[in-house]
């Protein structure tokens, strides 16, 4: 079965001096502010869309990893994924870097990056940012 989920933004004003608000409709967890300063700057308390992508990047690999190594037989105990997505004005999103330590009960370094490439490259969120370098550390605690 198919799930949508949905966030809705409110902005008011010009780019530059405009703000907006981001509401998390499906989950209800809240509203956050967002504005151009805090995107291309310093966030300064406001997320932006490449902060929200790179939650969203860091979930599904992780979902993705997890599923991976439980269905290789060596289900993680713990998995900490940080998504660095990089903003340049006037470009767009440059890059994303994933970086990945796991604690895999008996999985060795190589086996564990490999696992972690393949989540990289089949997670949902990595297919529909194909169109962005996806780079990868895995490591092993």
């Amino acid at each position: 079965m198919a799930t949508t989920r949905t966030a809705h933004t409110v902005w008011e004003g010009n780019l530059i001096e405009g703000t907006g608000l981001v509401t998390f409709d499906s989950s209800g967890i809240g509203q956050q502010p967002v504005s151009w300063p805090s995107r291309a700057e310093k966030a300064n308390g406001k997320t932006s869309p490449e902060e929200l992508i790179a939650a969203a990047h860091s979930s599904c690999f992780s979902m993705a990893l997890s599923h991976g190594l439980t269905g290789a037989g060596t289900p993680p105990t713990r998995l900490e994924t940080k998504a660095d997505v990089t903003f340049q004005p006037g470009e767009g999103i440059t890059g994303i870097h994933l970086t990945v330590r796991g604690e895999v009960p008996g999985l060795d370094a190589e086996s564990f990056a490999s696992a972690a490439e393949d989540a990289k490259k089949n997670c949902p969120v990595s297919q529909a940012l194909t169109g962005t370098t996806i780079t990868l550390t895995a490591e092993l605690a």
